[in-house]
């Protein structure tokens, strides 16, 4: 592989409005994750009166120190729990992700008590079940720290209720799957969320907080009249000595932390990616330039080989079949010493592009090489043309490829991603292992314009076949209310708001986020689980 030769001119003025353009938007992801750790500060004299640490605090403790951590769907709910954007929350009062505990990979869940007591969200609900399945398709042992007051009845809907219960269906199969489940109560757990310590494979709780019970002292009022005090219906104490929920009891938060490290450093999982990448050289091309490189007027063309040569190894890429079908873009690539293939747009897809991806696609898996997506396409390509070429044809094609390879799959959404280019370059719903968005991507069926003129067209066509005269004001307002509504949802913090991704990343730290997801896959392909035909029974 050879070196890229860049083209990119970091001193133009074009490259420093763009670079401009993308801090400004890396500034509103950041103030929109510190909203959310902002708010659960808030709580921090209530959790000192108490003897407790914040969750951020836990979750500090939990992990080891200065190493990595990749943050899972940092801004879920945005935009969804509260529609208004200037005081929405973002995180689902849950704090997610990857990171080591003594010494072992594992998926982290911490929930955010300091905001609504931890009460449960439809999105934290979602983020939730998303790093259950992550962990399962990753084979991570799953680490919850929680105090959650249960459901929110004000806002309860059933059909939140109904999809809840994916939860417990995660952790019972996790469990089976051989992936250790070790949860620390350290507040209540109510109610349904009961069944979270009664699905784990160790539970550890604080003495004289942490509480579990499938109805709390007022519920078991009202629906009995049987009169009990917190303690005697699900305290640490009965837990530990008469139902058997507990395994071990702590004393603080800090010494039940403790005690969970403990946990996952006895099961004796060695961190297995330590020794999978060979020797590697950093990219000769400064990865911060990936700040200008992209162009935020997703109209103009860009080379995205100018991204990729800022992501691999020494900045070399082994480009496959260049002259074919060049709008689409295909090769290889290292990554920390990983080998990676990678699909990405210089524009829309064409036949060509499709069968040269698709071609790819099955090239990678004969090899079990992981690939990556990088999306910026408006598109399939459309027209007479196109249509008696084959595109739908070929773009199928591409799709069966994607949608049944089965090697590790990772999407970054890193500009458009319009109408079926988003499923061509294996959008959410191809389920790729990770997919993640930079803070200018776009996503939509097409472009807000474009929606608003074609149903312009129609609207002026049913008028003169009606031989009704055309309301031109009522037509310009139309157009107006359309394309504002698909703008505001193409916004990459709508999208990822709506767990439509694994979280919004700066562009500067791309090759750092895929080293670690691509080292996550390499570790769960050389791990080797003892599954069970159930989940582990508590007796």
């Amino acid at each position: 592989m050879t070196p890229f030769q860049s083209r990119l001119h970091p001193a133009s003025e074009a490259f420093q409005a763009q670079r401009a353009g993308m801090l400004a938007l890396i500034d509103e992801l950041r103030a929109l994750e510190q909203r959310a750790a902002d708010a659960s500060a808030r709580a921090t004299a209530s959790f000192e009166k108490r003897g407790a640490l914040l969750p951020r605090e836990r979750m500090s403790r939990l992990l080891d120190p200065g190493a990595p951590f990749l943050p899972i769907a940092n801004l879920a709910g945005y935009g969804m729990d509260d529609p208004d954007p200037a005081s929405c929350v973002p995180g689902g009062s849950q704090i997610t992700g990857i990171g080591f505990v003594s010494g072992v990979r594992c998926m982290v869940v911490v929930t955010d008590s300091g905001i609504d007591a931890g009460a449960l969200t439809e999105s934290g609900n979602q983020k939730l079940m998303r790093c259950q399945e992550l962990a399962l398709e990753n084979k991570l042992p799953f680490v919850h720290l929680v105090e959650s007051a249960g459901a929110n009845l004000r806002k309860y809907r059933v059909e939140k209720f109904i999809r809840g219960g994916g939860m417990f269906y995660n952790l019972a199969r996790l469990s089976a799957a051989g992936l250790p489940i070790v949860t620390v109560v350290h507040g209540s757990s109510t109610a349904g969320g009961a069944y979270m310590p009664g699905l784990s494979d160790y539970v550890v709780m604080v003495r004289g907080r942490a509480k579990a019970f499938l109805a709390g002292p007022p519920l078991l009022k009202a629906a009995t009249g049987e009169i009990a005090t917190d303690e005697e219906l699900g305290g640490t104490d009965m837990h530990a000595s008469v139902s058997g929920l507990a395994e071990y009891v702590a004393e603080d938060d800090a010494h039940a932390i403790a005690v969970a490290r403990d946990i996952v450093a006895n099961l004796g999982w060695r961190r297995a990616a330590d020794d999978a990448g060979a020797a590697f050289q950093p990219p000769r091309l400064d990865p911060e330039e990936l700040a200008g490189a992209m162009v935020l007027e997703h109209r103009k063309p860009i080379d995205m080989r100018e991204v990729i040569a800022r992501v691999v190894d020494d900045s070399c890429w082994m480009d496959f079949k260049p002259d074919y079908g060049p709008a689409t873009i295909c090769g290889n690539g290292r990554i920390e010493g990983h080998n990676v293939g990678f699909v990405t747009n210089n524009g829309p897809i064409d036949p060509a592009g499709a069968t040269k991806a698709a071609q790819f696609i099955q090239l990678c898996n004969q090899s079990g090489t992981p690939i990556v997506y990088l999306q910026n396409t408006t598109g399939f390509i459309v027209g007479r043309a196109s249509e008696e070429a084959g595109m739908i044809k070929h773009g199928s094609k591409m799709i069966q490829a994607l949608a049944n390879s089965q090697v590790p799959q990772v999407t970054i959404y890193c500009g458009a991603s319009f109408g079926a280019g988003n499923y061509g370059m294996c959008g959410r719903a191809f389920h790729p292992r990770f997919c993640f968005s930079w803070p200018n991507a776009r996503t939509a069926v097409m472009g807000g314009e474009q929606a608003a003129t074609t149903l312009e067209i129609v609207a002026r066509q049913q008028a003169e076949r009606k031989g009704a005269t055309v309301d031109d004001a009522k037509l310009a307002a139309q157009k107006a209310e359309i394309v504002a509504n698909f703008e505001r949802q193409a916004s990459a913090f709508h999208t990822s708001g709506h767990l439509l991704d694994d979280g919004v990343i700066d562009p500067r730290r791309t090759r750092d986020v895929l080293a670690f997801v691509l080292a996550t896959a390499r570790d769960a392909e050389q791990r080797t689980t003892r599954p069970m035909q159930f989940g582990v029974a508590r007796f």
